[in-house]
C-alpha cells in the first residue's frame, strides 16, 4: 500500500521541495537579518532605556553567545529525534521572542528576550542546510544550498538597511516585530511542506557532558575574543578565558574519544575533503568579518560618506554573492564542486588584493570595482563548498554536519573581526599619534587598510592551496 500511494503522490515532491526551500529559507533570512539588525537602532536604544553602550551591546552579544555554544548540540538532537520537529520549534521559539522584544520594557528584558531568541535562532541555524540536502535529490545538491547561500548574503546585506528603514519609518520595537507575521507564514510553510527525516531516539543517547563542555569552551572563546578586541589580548581577564577554552577543548577531544555515543563523532575528520572543506569555509568567514568591520571606518573616516552612502555600498558585496550563490550551484552539480570553489576564492584573493590599492581618492565606482571580485568569488565559493561538505557525510549525520558549518561561520566571524580589528588598530596607531582609529589621520587609516588586506589575501590564498589541493585528490580518483 505504501509503494502505491507514492506513485500516486509522484508529482507533489517536485512543487513541495520549493515549498520546503520557501519555509526553510525564510527563517534562514530571518536568523541571518537579526544578527545584523540590532546594531544600527544601539545608539537609539541607549538613548530610549537609558542605560550605558556597554550594557546595550549585550543585546547582540547575548543572541551570538547563545547561537555560538549551542549550535553543535542543537544540530546533534535534529540527528536523534527529527530535524523537522527542532527546526519547527525553533522556528516558532524565534517568532514568538521576537514579538517579546518587540515588547520588551527595559533594556535588561530585552537582552533576556534577546537569548531566548538566540535559543530559536540555532535551531535554524543548525539544522537549515541539512532540511534542504535531505529534500532535494543530489544531481540539484549544489543549486540547492547555492539558493540558501544566496539567502544568507541577501540577510546580511539587508540587515543594516532594513533596520535603518524600520527606524526612519517607525521606531526600534519595528526591527523586531516584523518577524512574527513572516514567521507565522514560514512556519505554516515547514509543517505543511518538509518531510520528517528518519530518526531513531531509542538507539541512541545525547552526551549531556560533552554538551556542556563544548557550551564552556565556545562561551569562554566568544567571551575572549570579545573582551581581547576591547582591552587587548594581553589582559588577564582575556588570558584567563582563552586558557579555560584551550584546556576545556583538550578535556572536550578526550572525553569525545572515550564514549559510545558523543555528541561530536571525531570520525567526521578522518574525511580529510570534509575536514579541509571546512577549514577553508572557516578561514573566508574570518576575512569576511574583516570586510565588514574595517570597510566603514575607511568609507567614514577617510571619504567621509554619509551613513546612507555607506550602507549601500556595503551591501555591494553581498547582493553581488546572492546573485552569483545560485548560478555556482548549478555548475558545482554540472562540474564539480572543487574546481567552481577554487576559482571563487581566486576572486575573492584578487578582491582582497584590489581593496589593499584604496586610497583618499577612491571614488564610488572604484569600491564597486575593487569589491566586485570578492562579492562575486563568495557566491562562487560558499554553496559548492557547502555542497561538499554535506556530500561527505552519511544522511544520519547530515545534522552534525550542518552544525559544524554554521559553526566555522560564527566561530570565522568572531575570529576574524577580533583578530583583523586588532591587525587593523595597530597598523593605524603605529603610523600616528592618535591615541584611538576614530581620530587617527587619513593616511594612517589608508595604509591600515592596504595592510590589512594584504594579510587577509594570504589568509585566502591559504584556502586555495587547501582546496586546489582536494581537487589534485579528486582528479586522480576519477583518473583512478
Amino acid at each position: 500500500m505504501n509503494r502505491n500511494s507514492n506513485q500516486l503522490h509522484l508529482p507533489k515532491p517536485a512543487s513541495g521541495k520549493w515549498w520546503a526551500m520557501l519555509g526553510v529559507g525564510l527563517g534562514v533570512l530571518m536568523f541571518t537579518i537579526d544578527t545584523s539588525i540590532v546594531n544600527i537602532a544601539l545608539p537609539t536604544l541607549v538613548q530610549v532605556f537609558h542605560t550605558s553602550f556597554v550594557t546595550i551591546q549585550w543585546v547582540v552579544l547575548s543572541y551570538l553567545l547563545v547561537i555560538t555554544a549551542l549550535v553543535l548540540g542543537a544540530a546533534r538532537l535534529g540527528d536523534m529525534f527529527g530535524k523537522k520537529q527542532l527546526y519547527l520549534g525553533g522556528l516558532i521559539l524565534f517568532t514568538f521572542s521576537s514579538l517579546l522584544c518587540g515588547l520588551a520594557p527595559g533594556d535588561y528584558w530585552l537582552i533576556g528576550f534577546r537569548a531566548l531568541q538566540g535559543l530559536g535562532a540555532v535551531m535554524i541555524s543548525a539544522l537549515g542546510a541539512a532540511i534542504i540536502t535531505e529534500v532535494f535529490p543530489t544531481s540539484e545538491r549544489g543549486r540547492a544550498l547555492g539558493i540558501i547561500g544566496a539567502v544568507v548574503s541577501l540577510g546580511i546585506a539587508l540587515g543594516p538597511t532594513v533596520g535603518g528603514l524600520l527606524i526612519a519609518f517607525s521606531d526600534w520595537r519595528s526591527i523586531f516585530l516584523v518577524n512574527v507575521p513572516i514567521g507565522i507564514f514560514a512556519s505554516f510553510v515547514v509543517v505543511r511542506s518538509v518531510p520528517e527525516s528518519k530518526r531513531n531516539p531509542s538507539k541512541q543517547k545525547f552526551d549531556w557532558l560533552g554538551a556542556l563542555i563544548m557550551t564552556v569552551i565556545l562561551i569562554c572563546f566568544a567571551l575572549g575574543m570579545t573582551h581581547g578586541q576591547n582591552y587587548g589580548f594581553g589582559s588577564r581577564t582575556t588570558l584567563a578565558l582563552l586558557f579555560v577554552t584551550f584546556i576545556g577543548l583538550i578535556g572536550f577531544l578526550w572525553l569525545e574519544t572515550r564514549i559510545k555515543q558523543p555528541m561530536l563523532d571525531l570520525q567526521l575528520f578522518r574525511n580529510l575533503s570534509f575536514s579541509l572543506s571546512l577549514l577553508s569555509a572557516l578561514l573566508v568567514f574570518i576575512v569576511i568579518a574583516g570586510v565588514i568591520f574595517i570597510a566603514p571606518f575607511f568609507l567614514e573616516l577617510v571619504l567621509h560618506y554619509s551613513t546612507q552612502q555607506v550602507g549601500l555600498l556595503l551591501a555591494v558585496s553581498p547582493v553581488l554573492g546572492g546573485i552569483v550563490a545560485p548560478f555556482s550551484g548549478n555548475l558545482s552539480d554540472r562540474f564539480g564542486t572543487r574546481i567552481i570553489s577554487l576559482i571563487g576564492l581566486l576572486l575573492m584573493t584578487l578582491g582582497c588584493l584590489a581593496i589593499s590599492t584604496f586610497s583618499a581618492q577612491l571614488t564610488e565606482l572604484g569600491y564597486i570595482v575593487r569589491v566586485a571580485p570578492f562579492g562575486i568569488g563568495l557566491g562562487m565559493f560558499q554553496s559548492p563548498n557547502n555542497s561538499a561538505i554535506l556530500g561527505e557525510v552519511p544522511p544520519e549525520r547530515l545534522g552534525i554536519a550542518s552544525g559544524l558549518l554554521s559553526l566555522s561561520r560564527t566561530l570565522g566571524q568572531t575570529t576574524g573581526l577580533s583578530v583583523m580589528g586588532a591587525l587593523f588598530a595597530v597598523l593605524t596607531l603605529s603610523n600616528s599619534s592618535a591615541a584611538d582609529v576614530t581620530s587617527a589621520p587619513p593616511e594612517a587609516l589608508v595604509f591600515a587598510v592596504q595592510g590589512t588586506f594584504r594579510v587577509a589575501a594570504g589568509v585566502l590564498f591559504v584556502a586555495v592551496l587547501l582546496v586546489a589541493f582536494l581537487w589534485r585528490i579528486g582528479k586522480r580518483e576519477q583518473k583512478v
